[in-house]
């Protein structure tokens, strides 16, 4: 079952154009190494390029024509259904291009997964009711005939449309490049950047449009007017030189990995956590773009990613100096225009980059959980989750998978490494392509959701900063608890989650927890078999007593548990919640404690019900022990059983050291 690490928000409009701009951009971003090939052989063997070559040039025309769309249209079509949907997708797409006398990148965004979809649909008519031996042939014929009809569809419909439609955006680009109004497109494409629309507009719009005008001009503007690293790597100088606290000492990294590794989502934390600093990035992108007007500067193929690596190795002929310039000259606007807005504001920046989620929930106007629960079977007392089976498979999935992804994996993957865990997995990958195969997802939060369905039995985890969220910190307590057996770790692992990580006391006291259990952490005065609460508020406030009746928390405690539960449901399953107070709430602990709470008639819970209340209060890790073993017992259903039909407190007590022993 899927965890939830924020609130249910509605759907909103952003999202769904998300979605849809994270579908065009997934049929072009696998193919932009068979793009930078074009644009290389285009530089150099046609007549104006580095060395003319007639017979190398033939190259050129039959690329673009007729592999770049097929490429597209089969991965588009794959996307949606396979290989199978792939091959109809190809097929289909073969119609738009001889239909037409310009490169159908358009028509092959929208034939390949088309056919694709279709063939999906026929097959689920007669799935089940073909005759064993005659699987293959209804297979292959249906396959034939549909790919077959959709071309002539393609020839004859989708490419005279698609044709008009792309002569109607080359029209709108040179009337606004004639008018000098293309920079105002940084109104539009700046703000979406940062709203994760970045390669949505980059490869859904902008790279089939600037493709076409480089084959007829042998270069366009439409490649750099979102990849030009420019606006980025200004606000992140600016962060570097006046910003204060965490955002300025990890401002420069950031910069040498936007400008040189072309990671552009790095700088969008920074933009989020001070929202004026959008107009430095507008400001930027509109000095950029009007430098390129005035110079008539393009690249010849898209620069992906947009690393000034990248821009220049895509940079035409006669574009080098009016291309140097733009990003030039858009790096020193939106530097001056952020230098501005961070001198000039009046509350102070950030020491900790965890304060700018507050600022993004005002900004987006939707509610995240500051304290990022990990919600799983499990629940620790700081919001990490505590899973009954070892964590081997982690990723992290960004909206094009070579971006914040890669980055953030890495930070992880070395600090999993440290902790101890070699044989723990941490990948990266495009949210296209995730698979319901891994124990624990890592996304942006404002990704989550587009995420979720389709690894619904992982662990999801949202963070708002890719360079340094206190997030990973708390996956390594995950990691820890959940390859935790009796108080030791797999082979390769850390000492036991038990102990205070990284202090020289970590062995003696996960040696201590080992030989004791539960002991100390859940003792018989707070276990109740019959709880008197009725209703959910009544249940935790029940807990957080028991809770201080042990002298583990203050009232502060117990209010938080409350905030905790309003923010994101502790429900875990199997008749099991877990309240437990906010990140913020750990000054209100004196000690580790857990109360064990049973309701034999059940409460509502949110709608779930519930039997049995844990309330959870930890310092050091030293709860996370007890809580591995909570979390065995309510994964075995003999055990709950045993649970329900306990008659002693002692019993209770038994089964949990039991699982400990």
């Amino acid at each position: 079952m899927a965890t939830e690490t924020v609130a249910k928000p509605r759907t909103s409009v952003r999202v769904h154009v998300q979605k849809f701009g994270t579908f065009l951009s997934g049929m072009i971003m696998p193919n932009i190494g068979a793009f930078i090939a074009w644009g290389f052989i285009t530089a150099l063997f046609i007549p104006a390029g580095f060395f003319p070559n007639a017979e190398l040039g033939k190259l050129v025309g039959p690329m673009i024509t007729y592999m770049l769309p097929l490429l597209i249209g089969y991965t588009g079509g794959r996307m949606v259904y396979g290989v199978r949907g792939g091959v109809v997708g190809a097929v289909a797409t073969m119609g738009v291009i001889v239909g037409t006398d310009i490169p159908m990148f358009i028509g092959a965004m929208i034939l390949g997964p088309l056919t694709a979809w279709i063939m999906m649909k026929l097959d689920k008519i007669w799935e089940g009711r073909v005759k064993p031996g005659f699987e293959m042939l209804i297979d292959n014929f249906s396959a034939g005939i549909l790919a077959a009809a959709m071309a002539v569809v393609g020839m004859l419909v989708v490419g005279p449309i698609v044709k008009a439609f792309s002569n109607g955006a080359s029209a709108v680009v040179e009337f606004l490049v004639l008018n000098g109004l293309l920079p105002f497109t940084s109104i539009f494409i700046e703000p979406a950047k940062v709203l994760f629309l970045n390669n949505a507009v980059n490869h859904g719009i902008l790279t089939p449009l600037g493709t076409q005008q480089a084959l007829e001009q042998g270069k366009s503007i439409l490649f750099l007017l979102e990849a030009n690293p420019g606006p980025g790597f200004g606000i992140l100088l600016a962060f570097s030189i006046f910003g204060k606290g965490l955002a300025k000492a990890s401002a420069p990294g950031a910069a040498v990995i936007q400008f040189v590794g072309g990671i552009h989502e790095i700088y969008f934390p920074y933009v989020l956590m001070k929202p004026m600093t959008i107009f430095a990035a507008i400001g930027g992108g509109m000095t950029g773009i009007f430098t390129l007007v005035v110079t008539g500067a393009g690249l010849r193929s898209p620069a992906a990613p947009g690393s000034i690596i990248a821009v220049y190795a895509s940079t035409a002929r006669d574009s080098y100096v009016g291309v140097t310039l733009s990003v030039l000259f858009a790096t020193t606007v939106s530097f001056l225009i952020a230098s501005v807005v961070l001198k000039a504001s009046k509350a102070p920046a950030e020491d900790d980059l965890d304060q700018a989620t507050h600022r993004m929930e005002a900004l987006k106007g939707k509610k995240s959980s500051v304290s990022a629960a990990l919600i799983g079977e499990g629940v620790g007392a700081s919001g990490v989750a505590v899973l009954a089976t070892p964590i081997k498979n982690i990723v992290f999935a960004c909206d094009a998978g070579m971006g914040s992804s890669a980055m953030g994996a890495s930070v992880l993957r070395n600090k999993i490494k440290a902790a101890g865990f070699q044989d723990v997995k941490v990948t990266n990958s495009a949210i296209a392509n995730l698979t319901d195969t891994y124990d624990v997802v890592i996304t942006h939060q404002d990704l989550t959701e587009r995420a979720k369905p389709a690894t619904a039995s992982a662990v999801h985890v949202s963070v708002d900063n890719f360079m340094n969220s206190p997030r990973y910190d708390e996956i390594v307590e995950l990691v820890e608890a959940s390859n935790t057996d009796a108080g030791t770790t797999d082979a390769g692992a850390a000492p036991a989650a038990a102990g205070a990580v990284g202090t020289p006391e970590a062995p003696a006291a996960a040696e201590a927890e080992a030989e004791e259990g539960p002991a100390g952490i859940l003792v018989a005065e707070s276990v109740v078999l019959n709880g008197h609460a009725t209703t959910r508020d009544a249940a935790i406030d029940e807990a957080g007593q028991l809770l201080l009746d042990r002298g583990a928390v203050d009232s502060g405690y117990v209010d938080a548990m409350h905030e905790r539960e309003e923010s994101v449901s502790t429900y875990m399953g199997s008749f099991l919640a877990i309240p437990h107070g906010t990140n913020a709430a750990k000054d209100h602990i004196m000690k580790s404690a857990v109360s064990v709470i049973r309701y034999p008639n059940g409460i509502d819970w949110n709608g779930k019900e519930v039997k049995f209340v844990v309330g959870v209060a930890g310092v050091n890790n030293e709860h996370l022990h007890i809580l591995s073993s909570i979390a065995k017992v309510f994964t075995n259903k003999a055990q709950v059983a045993q649970l329900e039909a306990a008659t002693t407190v002692d019993e209770v007590l038994a089964l949990f050291g039991k699982v400990n022993s």
